[in-house]
């Protein structure tokens, strides 16, 4: 075997995310299974190098994985010969910038969302990205969860007849910060740090309703702050200015309607911390983060409603489970390895920034759909 290694500038592993899935469960699992195995006796080897303006907590990451490179400067970062790829999990004001420097010094791209603050500027960075010739990536992770997958194979086998409507519930309760500690950054909660349900959640919607299901054709949103006082990481008192729940309407392709509410301020009562239920003519389904329950036609109690007598049907008995029928892997990791074979190989990989732009346009038009109180037409983008 011959090892080819490939060095990654990640900025932002200091945050959970980027520690958690990005760095831990992805690219130090690649290494710690001996890397991507790329065919014919060659295995790609991923190097990150660790980026952060904390210079203690990068170094503490460091440490505590044996890694050798690490910086607080980007700019270092990209100009290190070992770079080909550049990854970004920081907050979102401060994501372009460091996305445009990227594609500037000839750097490969790959980043979580949304990949602008604004519509403009994520189609301006997947432009940017296209002149200068560049390979490109958007976390899309929730694709890849298996839950999602056993349900995008109900679709692609026609098991639902015409899809009718979707509905969809996100969300738990994330403590406020004062007799216990918040389980979400204080910045979700300030719109001038990029924080916020709508900016948050709605591109995953996008991509999981355009690809799962049929592209969204309009949004009608209504966001709200439920929680108007919140306390930070170190326990002072703070104005939420973000909305921390967001109930949208979408209309897609064929007149199918999705509904998904999202909220960082409901209990849960349900299966998973997510739940899409579509119905179709022919059969339903509900999946979440790992499992998928079916109901076929011919399967379909018949229900009376009779608000005088106790219910004597468990219904949830009624709905069969979706197998395995395989191993699914970490989703982020998955995604991971598709997009550095697309690196080296220049296999196949849809999940550009032009895809990661779609997101943004949902979000933007979202939060003017619910300053506004009307429906919004989402129309195609291209670059």
């Amino acid at each position: 075997m011959t090892r080819r290694t490939i060095g990654i500038a990640m900025n932002g592993v200091t945050g959970r995310m980027g520690y958690r899935q990005h760095l831990l469960r992805s690219i130090l699992a690649i290494r710690a299974d001996g890397g991507i195995d790329l065919g014919g006796g060659e295995v790609l080897w991923p190097e990150p190098i660790l980026v952060g303006r904390d210079e203690h907590r990068v170094r503490a990451i460091a440490e505590r994985h044996g890694l050798e490179r690490w910086t607080t400067s980007l700019d270092d970062a990209l100009a290190d010969p070992l770079t080909e790829v550049y990854f970004d999990a920081q907050v979102t004001p401060a994501r372009e910038k460091a996305l445009r420097a990227a594609i500037a010094a000839g750097k490969h791209v790959y980043t979580e969302k949304p990949t602008a603050e604004s519509l403009d500027g994520a189609l301006e960075l997947a432009r940017l990205a296209r002149d200068a010739g560049v390979r490109t990536g958007a976390v899309q992770d929730k694709l890849f969860l298996p839950g999602l997958l056993k349900l995008k194979r109900l679709v692609d086998s026609g098991f639902f007849g015409r899809i009718l409507s979707v509905r969809g519930e996100f969300g738990y309760w994330v403590f406020e910060g004062d007799w216990q500690s918040a389980q979400r950054p204080s910045w979700n909660y300030r719109a001038e740090d990029g924080g916020g349900m709508i900016l948050d959640m709605f591109p995953h919607w996008r991509y999981v309703l355009d690809e799962i299901i049929a592209p969204v054709r309009s949004v009608y949103a209504h966001s709200t702050t439920h929680i108007p006082v919140r306390h930070d990481e170190q326990g002072a008192e703070y104005r939420a200015t973000a909305d921390d729940a967001a109930y949208g309407i979408f209309e897609l392709d064929g007149g199918i309607v999705a509904q998904i509410n999202s909220s960082w301020a409901v209990r849960v009562d349900r299966d998973e911390l997510v739940e899409f239920q579509v119905d179709g003519t022919e059969g339903s389904a509900v999946a979440g983060l790992r499992e998928c329950r079916f109901q076929h036609r011919a399967a379909t109690p018949k229900p009376v409603w009779n608000p005088d007598l106790p219910a004597t049907e468990d219904f949830r008995t009624q709905w069969q489970p979706v197998p395995d029928n395989g191993e699914f892997d970490n989703g982020f990791r998955a995604q991971w390895e598709l997009f550095l074979r697309h690196v080296v190989t220049g296999s196949p990989y849809r999940w550009d920034l032009l895809e990661g732009a779609k997101g943004v346009q949902l979000a933007e038009l979202g939060l003017r759909s619910a300053r506004e109180g009307r429906r919004l037409d989402v129309p195609a983008l291209e670059l």
